[in-house]
């Protein structure tokens, strides 16, 4: 069993300054782009661009193709601002692909998919990936290894009552095959196996009053999860190889830079409305890896902060995108954002 515990702190609202040509067939000439109508009423794909700059892997691209279906779609009623009066989340279907400069690849599918006005969430994925990456464990230098698998991702929740809660349960299976470079295993790498299976099952709590679950103006999101891994779910050892140990998830850290039994990050977002579609923001964030490789008050204490902005692309599905800035110590990059950064 491992923790690995995120904390996001949502504030006010978003910036930017760009001008846009209207891909509506039926908008007036000062009508902003939006895709809404295309993505829902004709069953249109909204095509995501994905540029990599993740240290952990070096500069790719990707393409994502995001299918929208479900509540909103059903339902043409809108408040007095035009939003829909039906917030709960759109069924989405997402299918894409990726590749970087050091030969990493990876494909994946995935479906998400909400029943009973938003009382029951289901999330379900498929991936298969060659991640050429390093591990850096006590010494902090990094030691090159290879990981080819595939894995499959299921989840179920339930809504508690009338309540913003929902309980339920999620099954995460990979079976991948890792190789160092040269052969030589880290000392700190314990048990190693070039051939393994990760079966693990996990009770999930979470609380959600978000207003939307792409780009939340109003609300907040908490996850509370316990994970075990066990041969009875599949797995090889009733562990979590070092490759899938928590590590500090921040923008503008490398993955897995900071990794250890527990991972602990705070991260907090200030956002500006410039007009109703453009918002430019200001991030920043800590954390700390800790538990077997070094203690809590041994563990370094990492920091990154951040800007970025947001266009809102699909208003009715709050469907926004935008680019993501972020620098901490020795590394600074940038992510191109479907939505929020935090996931």
């Amino acid at each position: 069993m491992h923790s690995h515990i995120t904390i996001s702190t949502w504030t006010a609202a978003v910036l930017a300054t760009i001008t846009a040509l209207s891909f509506d067939a039926c908008a007036d000439e000062k009508q902003p782009l939006s895709f809404t109508d295309f993505l829902i009423k004709h069953k249109g794909a909204l095509p995501v661009p994905v540029v990599i700059t993740e240290p952990a892997v070096g500069y790719g691209f990707g393409l994502g193709l995001l299918f929208f279906s479900g509540p909103i779609g059903e339902s043409g009623a809108t408040d007095s601002t035009g939003q829909p009066a039906n917030r709960g989340p759109p069924n989405v279907t997402a299918l894409g692909g990726l590749y970087t400069q050091n030969g990493t690849w990876a494909v994946a599918a995935a479906h998400f998919h909400t029943w009973g006005d938003d009382r029951f969430r289901y999330l379900g994925a498929v991936a298969k990936v060659d991640a050429h990456l390093d591990y850096f464990g006590l010494s902090g230098q990094p030691r090159a290894y290879t990981l080819l698998g595939a894995g499959l991702l299921q989840q179920f929740l339930a809504r508690i009552g009338n309540s913003r809660w929902y309980a339920g349960v999620r099954y995460v299976f990979f079976d991948a095959s890792s190789n160092f470079a040269g052969g030589v295993v880290p000392t700190e790498v314990r048990n190693f196996q070039k051939d393994q299976r990760i079966g693990a099952g996990s009770l999930i709590v979470d609380y959600d009053s978000r207003d939307n679950i792409f780009y939340p103006g109003s609300g907040s999101f908490a996850e509370l999860e316990s994970q075990f891994a066990r041969t009875g779910f599949g797995g090889t050892q009733n562990y979590i190889p070092f490759y899938a140990q928590p590590y500090v998830d921040l923008r503008g850290v490398q993955k897995g830079r900071y990794q250890d039994r527990n991972a602990i990050s705070i991260e907090a977002e200030l956002r500006w409305d410039l007009t109703p579609r453009w918002r430019v923001l200001g991030f920043t964030g800590a954390g700390k890896a800790y538990g077997r490789l070094e203690s809590f008050s041994q563990a370094h204490d990492v920091q990154s902060v951040g800007v970025g902005f947001r266009y809102l692309i699909a208003r009715k599905l709050g469907v926004s995108i935008g680019i993501d800035i972020a620098h901490s110590k020795d590394q600074t990059a940038f992510y191109v954002q479907v939505g929020s950064a935090w996931r």
